[in-house]
């Protein structure tokens, strides 16, 4: 028995914040966030268990299940609503499940990580028969907003899969890694709002998950040519161009949403899911490789069967 993801779901804020916007609150232009990070606009004002709610709902109903059906919930954030108790806790109860709860904080790759953490207790005997996975950021909140470097990426949303054990789909290898040397290059203490070193994060980034992707495809004895669908996250498209050029994939098998969405931590990889559902390409048998960065730095790399 393995594992597949049974339904998606996604949540985004209605307020959007275009180029044109920022234009009006900092020395920045269109032309320039475009160029150097591929964004037009982002979503803003959401809160992290409200997009959470819905985008677990949403899966819950792509999946055609009930709040009932679900034995655990796994949350990724480094955005939660409160210091304790965890977000997982209200998401819980707004969605009305009756099973575990718990919080993931591993930033942007923290989707990834909940994947492989519910994916290990679903293997286990008496595990879960299914798992909602759910990554939910409000970026908006921790953003300098006077700070074009940081203010120009990031936004809120949510997204969420269900995953149930099943003879169709298979984690065939996954690659998790850490280096907190390099926590002061991308970091939010409390009360304050993010800083980041970003020409260091973007070389540091394209590094770590090149590494990761080549390091899991070799677990699981397969070549870039045998990718069908590639699900990165969504932090800077002029990183996932430099990582498909570093690992000899082509972009054409990636599926973006950074254009309207921005950086939205652990939320891009569902994002992205949801957007490469709805392209046709998930169809099972298909080898889809998930791999995200983040503070930490974090990273994370899933190769799976769909």
């Amino acid at each position: 028995m393995a594992v597949r993801i049974a339904g998606i779901g996604t949540s985004l804020p209605p307020d959007v914040l275009t180029n044109h916007d920022l234009a009006q609150m900092m020395d920045t232009n269109d032309e320039w966030i475009r160029e150097r990070a591929g964004i037009t606009s982002r979503h803003i004002g959401g809160l992290t268990s409200e997009m959470g709610i819905e985008a677990g709902n949403n899966a819950l109903k792509s999946a055609d299940l009930t709040p009932d059906d679900i034995d655990l919930l796994v949350l990724s954030t480094s955005s939660p609503d409160q210091r304790f108790p965890g977000t997982s806790a209200q998401i819980h109860a707004g969605i009305g499940l009756d099973c575990g709860a718990f919080d993931v904080n591993a930033a942007c790759a923290g989707f990834a990580y909940g994947y492989v953490a519910a994916y290990g207790m679903m293997m286990l005997p008496g595990g879960p028969t299914r798992v909602l996975n759910v990554g939910s950021d409000a970026l908006s909140t921790l953003v300098d907003w006077d700070d074009r470097g940081t203010a120009i990426l990031f936004g809120d949303g949510a997204g969420a899969c269900v995953m149930e054990r099943h003879e169709q789909g298979e984690l065939l290898a996954f690659d998790l890694g850490a280096d907190g040397n390099l926590a002061p290059i991308l970091y939010c203490e409390h009360g304050d709002t993010i800083k980041m070193a970003g020409r260091e994060v973007f070389k540091r980034a394209v590094r770590a998950v090149t590494a990761s992707i080549k390091s899991a495809l070799k677990q699981a004895g397969l070549t870039p040519d045998d990718i069908d669908v590639v699900l990165l996250h969504q932090a800077n498209l002029r990183i996932i161009e430099a990582v498909c050029a570093r690992t000899s994939i082509p972009m054409s098998k990636t599926h973006n949403v950074i254009e309207t969405t921005g950086n939205t931590s652990t939320a891009t990889i569902p994002l992205a899911m949801e957007q490469a559902a709805l392209n046709g390409v998930l169809e099972p048998g298909k080898v889809v490789v998930m791999s995200g960065f983040g503070a930490g730095m974090t990273w994370a790399t899933l190769v799976v069967r769909w």
